[in-house]
């Protein structure tokens, strides 16, 4: 279900949503292209298949899969459309690439003006639907998820589904303890948001969501921004105003966390966290929540943004699955995201033995970053990642420390030249990572300092949030037998981007026009293999709530495969690790069925599991509210951080075993 919504259904705006009547004088324009698409359409295939690491031929592979990524970025969940209307579209299926070519863009608007008409006839039934009564007392089901179903075979079939949407909607306000005439008040702003929302269309969005069909037959971080986008994004980028720390995309009709800025409010709060679904914004002095489903991203980040240090209120769901009933209400005080917020930081674990307790210390690193203004003004203290875990390991030295665990979980990643840097505290001198580009040119980024900050025993903890340069350095110390690597298979993103400003095709023009970001190199390991789509495999692998097909680059369409090109030479630093390692996962599995805290986590992670494929849920109201008791949520808060001690205290278990195992040795 992710891979559409990454797209927004229209291009960012400004304009801020009032809370009103639904507005019947609305129109919904019908679009046309500008004279400038065509050359557009055009460039921008010609920008992929020449400069894109991946090779892809204009054919009919690419029109089917673009004619799919396109009916699924306006309609992934089969609500709007029938069958009728895919019929009348299935023409086009190997068309898409002439289209391409010559810039034809008609049946391109004639199937998202098709679209218009249908959500608006949608947005129209559900405005009179919810004044009609509902009877809360028989046994029917909605089921919210149709992007497996066949399509709706007419109106009629589109009419049900919707009316035990609205009827969900209905009961889960009312189970809140909502009174009726604020339940339809609440309903009939939250469409009317849609159809305003649908009524400020622009032919550039039709052009929006199209290449961006188009840029993801190529790899899931290829897209293309409008120059509305474009803009938009800049302006974003110079505002002063401070905000959360979290960054957020369009989600259905929902605003999704997508990812939370290591050293920000959110962070800081630990109330917000990725895949959360915000459904409602207020101002701390305000008593009321402003129902936010339906909004445009920029309304939710105009309304989320404010003065640094005043709050704001969030009411967010957890998961997809969740019902409205399940919200929970959180405030955050607003802030700047600061870089030393996010710098590493260091801790110490006390592992009893019986032989001796093992003083382990631990240095958690929240991102790669680099102080590039302070390096160029001169400043001797400039942060970077490098420089700051030297300090650590130094104050380490003198504490006399049995072992280091490396904490790199949510790290996303950041400056590759800091994961090199970084692994040459670990390393005497060596290739660190190679970088193959569209031409199949590699180029090794090497550590060339032949000291050694840290030489002894070591420990990675990486989870599947852990990206890019995580992995690299992750990989490194794994190729190199420095250290253990522990956790989840990481997240998988061995890719490299850069961005084409299309302005720059166009020099006589007058008129603005977006940017392509593109895939256009893969990282390696030392060894030959590529981080992309595998990731990093544990060398002792812990529970996660995330399986690496659901979560990671493998669960997305078009990503880039794991290849393999030759390895390169490099040290080993532990001969035969690997009857290490059979030893460190016989001890852990022992572990794992005697701690009471590691089952309770493992228990909490099933049932996360298990709730997580419910796909129905009950319109009446008495097995609605005895659902709601059974399914009552533990503190959440509390859960993460059980889990968050759990999984860091065994990963100092499992270096504590090596460091003994090896003293035994």
């Amino acid at each position: 279900m992710s891979r559409s919504k990454i797209i927004s259904l229209l291009v960012l705006s400004t304009f801020l949503l009032l809370k009103a009547a639904p507005d019947k004088s609305l129109q919904i324009p019908e679009l046309q292209p500008e004279p400038q698409h065509q050359r557009v359409v055009q460039k921008v295939t010609q920008i992929l298949t020449q400069l894109h690491y991946k090779d892809v031929s204009i054919d009919d592979s690419l029109s089917s899969q673009l004619y799919n990524n396109y009916i699924e970025f306006l309609d992934y969940n089969r609500s709007y459309f029938t069958a009728i209307d895919i019929n009348k579209f299935k023409k086009y299926r190997y068309e898409f690439d002439t289209f391409l070519q010559t810039g034809n863009l008609d049946p391109v608007f004639m199937i998202f003006n098709t679209f218009q008409k249908r959500m608006n006839d949608r947005l129209k039934f559900v405005d009179e639907r919810i004044d009609k009564p509902f009877d809360f007392t028989i046994d029917e089901y909605y089921e919210p998820f149709r992007d497996s179903t066949d399509w709706a075979a007419d109106m009629t079939e589109l009419d049900d589904f919707w009316r035990k949407r609205i009827k969900s909607e209905y009961l889960s306000l009312k189970i809140s303890g909502k009174e009726e005439s604020k339940i339809k008040e609440t309903l009939h702003t939250r469409y009317s948001n849609l159809q305003r929302r649908l009524s400020q269309n622009q032919s550039e969005d039709v052009i929006q969501i199209y290449l961006n069909a188009l840029a993801k037959v190529f790899d899931p971080h290829t897209d293309y921004f409008s120059p509305k986008a474009t803009d938009d994004f800049n302006i974003r980028m110079r505002q002063s105003l401070e905000g959360i720390g979290a960054r957020l995309q369009t989600d259905n009709e929902y605003t999704k966390v997508v990812e939370i800025i290591p050293g920000g409010p959110a962070d800081k709060s630990g109330l917000l966290k990725a895949n959360d679904l915000i459904v409602g914004v207020g101002q701390e002095n305000e008593d009321e929540l402003t129902d936010v489903i339906g909004w445009r991203i920029d309304d939710v980040v105009q309304l989320i943004r404010g003065p640094k240090d005043s709050k704001v209120n969030l009411q967010i769901l957890h998961d997809e699955t969740d019902l409205l009933t399940d919200a929970e209400t959180i405030t955050i005080k607003r802030d700047k995201v600061k870089l030393e917020d996010s710098a590493a930081k260091s801790d110490t674990l006390i592992i009893k033995r019986k032989e001796r307790d093992l003083n382990i210390g631990v240095i958690e690193i929240p991102a790669f970053y680099f102080d590039f203004d302070g390096q160029r003004s001169g400043d001797a203290n400039y942060k970077s990642t490098t420089r700051d875990v030297t300090k650590i390991l130094n104050d380490f030295k003198k504490q006399n420390l049995d072992g280091v665990v490396i904490d790199l979980r949510k790290n996303g990643g950041g400056f590759l030249s800091e994961a090199v840097n970084l692994t040459g505290l670990f390393i005497k001198n060596g290739p660190v990572v190679q970088v193959k580009d569209v031409r199949g040119e590699i180029k090794t980024e090497a550590d060339f300092d032949p000291s050694v900050l840290y030489d002894g025993p070591l420990v990675v903890l990486v989870d599947q949030f852990s990206a890019s340069a995580s992995e690299i350095f992750a990989a490194a110390i794994q190729d190199y037998d420095r250290g253990i690597i522990v956790g989840s298979q990481t997240y998988g993103k061995g890719t490299v981007q850069a961005i084409y400003d299309l302005n720059h095709f166009f020099p006589r023009s007058s008129k603005k026009y977006g940017q392509v970001k593109l895939t256009n190199a893969k990282f390696y390991r030392v060894n030959g293999g590529s981080t992309q789509h595998k990731g990093v495999i544990p060398d002792v692998e812990l529970p996660s709530r995330f399986d690496h097909d659901e979560f990671g680059e493998s669960s997305q369409p078009n990503a880039l495969l794991w290849d393999q090109i030759s390895e390169v030479k490099h040290n080993h630093y532990v001969n035969n690790l690997d009857n290490y390692i059979k030893r460190l996962k016989e001890n852990h599995q022992v572990r794992m069925t005697k701690d009471e805290n590691f089952a309770y986590v493992v228990n909490e992670i099933n049932e996360f599991r298990d709730k997580k494929q419910e796909k129905r849920y009950s319109l009446n109201e008495a097995k609605r509210l005895e659902d709601k008791e059974n399914n009552k949520k533990k503190d959440r808060d509390e859960f993460d951080q059980k889990e968050e001690d759990v999984m860091l205290r065994e990963s100092g278990n499992i270096l504590a075993d090596y460091i003994q195992i090896s003293e035994k040795k």
